[in-house]
């Protein structure tokens, strides 16, 4: 009988050990539940006010640098690409590069047709001077809050080719812009992994055909816009942002902008401001003028947003000595100058993207 009542009394000892382990491992189980819900809910509730981009903006700008740009244009103005002639083999070298780049740091391309792909593909014959298949090379970031309101920043990265066995290797013109716009995307991708997501979306277009008549831009223009004009809130434009011409030797310190104010005032509000507090360039407004016997606010990408009265800025240096020469090459370029104004255009597209409205069209 003594076995018997002890092997009772540690059976309910037993049993309530068991009910209070049950219950400890519920309510740690319950606890574990509570703490992975609450972070998944702060990780997707994450949202940034204004201040807040505001705030981070100068850490996003110094991720652009001169050692960078310099790297990326020493290959894009290199003999390989053979100085990057519409629709020839040095020019498809090229746009495989910067797609590659693109690819490599996970800068998707347009959704639809073009996912993937990275390519606007232009037929030869599209336009008279187009005689090869040539390529717009495209990348997307999608915008957190107005999407479907697109932000166009651009540049050419054609050049003139091969002539009589000299290559034109295009370092200024406009393999500046072009490495720009690569490492401005970089910059915003960044911002991005790191939660500060543009909240318009932005589309980085490197255009073809810009030498022989603006024809890459066009044909995202006029022909196939791979989002709708009307939805298209300004273009940047860099073309020959590198170099320093002789009026300003002595002061380096500028960029020529054209076209700020021509449709928007808000644009060129806008750019004065963010130049002033995060910048510091001299803004040269000499050639801002449509009257302007250089013609130069027709001669770049953006003069066809501009006709479809689309805000634009044209970024710009100057001519020089070796404008549409052979010795237009990357050890002629003033790095230190290409980073800051491409920290300029950087920071211009981070307020255009990120601001309460879109820049109004006021003037015709």
């Amino acid at each position: 009988m003594k076995n018997f009542k002890t092997s009772g009394a540690d059976s309910s000892q037993n049993n309530k050990k068991s009910i209070h382990l049950k219950i400890h491992f519920m309510k740690k189980t319950i606890l574990l539940i509570l703490i992975g819900t609450l972070g998944i809910s702060c990780s997707t509730q994450k949202i940034f006010t204004k201040a807040d981009y505001d705030k981070v903006l100068p850490k996003y700008i110094q991720t652009i640098t001169a050692d960078e740009l310099k790297t990326q244009l020493y290959i894009v103005a290199s003999e390989e690409f053979e100085g990057r002639s519409t629709g020839e083999e040095g020019q498809k070298k090229a746009a495989e590069y910067i797609r590659d780049f693109y690819k490599k740091n996970e800068i998707a391309s347009p959704p639809g047709e073009h996912v993937n792909d990275h390519f606007q593909h232009i037929p030869a014959g599209t336009f008279p001077r187009i005689k090869k298949d040539t390529e717009n090379v495209m990348a997307f970031i999608k915008g957190s809050e107005k999407p479907d309101e697109i932000l166009i920043v651009s540049a050419h990265y054609d050049h003139v080719g091969i002539k009589n066995g000299q290559i034109y290797f295009g370092a200024d013109d406009d393999g500046s812009g072009t490495v720009a716009v690569m490492e401005i995307a970089k910059a915003f991708k960044q911002a991005e992994k790191d939660g500060y997501k543009p909240k318009r979306s932005i589309l980085f277009l490197h255009v073809t055909g810009e030498e022989i008549g603006l024809l890459g831009s066009k044909f995202y223009a006029d022909k196939q816009p791979v989002f709708p004009l009307e939805n298209t809130i300004a273009n940047l434009n860099t073309d020959m942002i590198g170099r320093v011409d002789e009026a300003h030797k002595d002061n380096p310190n500028y960029v020529y902008l054209i076209g700020s104010d021509m449709l928007s005032t808000d644009l060129h509000n806008l750019s004065e401001e963010v130049n002033k507090k995060y910048i510091g360039l001299d803004l040269d407004y000499k050639f801002n003028d449509v009257n302007d016997p250089n013609q130069f606010y027709y001669r770049s990408d953006h003069y066809n947003f501009a006709k479809n009265n689309i805000p634009v800025i044209f970024y710009f240096n100057g001519v020089h000595k070796d404008y549409h020469k052979p010795t237009d090459t990357p050890d002629k370029i003033n790095y230190d100058m290409l980073a800051k104004r491409s920290q300029l255009i950087f920071a211009t597209a981070w307020e255009l993207a990120n601001s309460e409205n879109r820049p109004v069209v006021d003037k015709k």
